[in-house]
């Protein structure tokens, strides 16, 4: 009896705009140049965010959190695709998603802060607050997006992002296994930023890209320049709307470089060389999509002036009310644990509040 060959797969790789703003205009999504700017002011805001946040933990004005300069293409892109109806399940660096999403910063400085309300959007549905347990969000974007099919919203998706840490969990199986049976409406992000904290990507996987283990589970896989804002943008659109006419979900792997710290607990160059970040560097996103907007017109240096005073402002005022805010409930965190009341956790409530008072008394 012959053998014969069972099945074969390749997985394409999508990139739209280069290093120096030059762009492939056969593959360029029809996005306008308001479009365009938005996208790039997201960029802009996640980067100068994610600094003032570095200044105000190293000022111990907050606590520690989970830079994402490098690869705000990889976030912003994929957000500017979403529509009002689709849902955001977030990791942990995707400040320029949450940004563009309408999150305010002070509500994600209150989060790193230690506050539960870090973790509320108020007048903001359908986005999920960050999820630092690795790959946890992933099977809830999977229930969601069933979810969505059993109540017939055929006019909304979810977008779940997650880095290449992740693909390692048991959580990630399965939950891409249960979107792929069910034909859940989701787009699966991962961040492959090379590093899985001081893990290299060549330890982390043996396979040749993380986007061919979609093969695995029966849906399509593509692998993308991360640092490409448009080719993010365009990937993940024409992955949400394939979500959304029912053909399932798609997994997007997000080739990208995390150019700080995995968070500001821990020292990269204990674990890497400068020579492979400052390679990394010269694919800055910020830099690529600026570039392209000049060349077609769209941007010059008065603009990149006023962006950045502006964005700074904005800042400044929504450090000064995270900062305003900290006059809590000190055991809200039980509060949230369950929709409805527990007796467990009610039980630890007490305890906590006992333990408390008790220090107290001892001052």
């Amino acid at each position: 009896m012959p053998r014969t060959e069972f099945a074969s797969f390749s997985i394409p790789h999508l990139r739209i705009l280069d290093e120096r703003g030059g762009l492939d205009e056969a593959l360029a999504p029809d996005l306008s140049p308001p479009e365009l700017e938005r996208l790039y002011r997201g960029m802009v805001w996640a980067r100068e965010a994610d600094q003032r946040m570095l200044r105000l933990q190293r000022q111990g004005r907050m606590g520690t959190f989970s830079p994402s300069t490098g690869q705000e293409a990889a976030a912003c892109g994929p957000a500017l695709a979403l529509g009002e109806r689709d849902w955001l399940v977030p990791a942990f660096r995707e400040l320029g998603a949450l940004l563009m999403r309408g999150v305010p910063l002070h509500r994600v400085l209150l989060f790193w802060g230690g506050f539960e309300e870090g973790n509320v959007y108020p007048g903001l549905d359908r986005t999920l607050p960050n999820a630092v347990i690795v790959g946890s969000q992933i099977p809830h974007a999977a229930g969601i997006g069933y979810a969505l099919r059993l109540r017939g919203e055929k006019d909304a998706a979810v977008l779940c992002f997650f880095g290449d840490g992740a693909t390692s969990e048991g959580d990630f199986h399965e939950g891409l296994n249960f979107a792929a049976v069910w034909k859940a409406p989701v787009v699966f992000v991962c961040q492959n930023n090379q590093w899985a904290i001081s893990t290299p990507l060549a330890k982390q996987t043996a396979a040749a890209s993380v986007a061919q283990k979609a093969v695995a589970y029966g849906m399509p896989g593509v692998r993308v320049d991360g640092n490409d804002p448009l080719a993010m943008y365009e990937a993940t659109r024409a992955a949400l709307a394939r979500a959304r006419a029912g053909e399932g979900p798609t997994l997007i792997e997000a080739a990208t470089y995390r150019l700080m710290m995995h968070t500001t607990a821990d020292d990269p160059t204990k674990y890497r060389g400068d020579e492979e970040v400052k390679a990394w560097e010269g694919r800055d996103p910020l830099v690529r999509l600026r570039l392209y907007l000049e060349r077609r017109g769209h941007w010059d240096e008065a603009r990149e002036t006023a962006l950045r005073e502006e964005v700074k402002a904005l800042i400044d005022a929504e450090v000064r009310r995270y900062e305003s805010m900290k006059e809590f409930p000190i055991a809200a965190p039980f509060d949230n644990v369950y929709g409805t009341p527990h007796p467990n956790i009610a039980e630890q409530k007490e305890e906590f509040l006992r333990a408390l008072e008790e220090d107290g008394r001892r001052g």
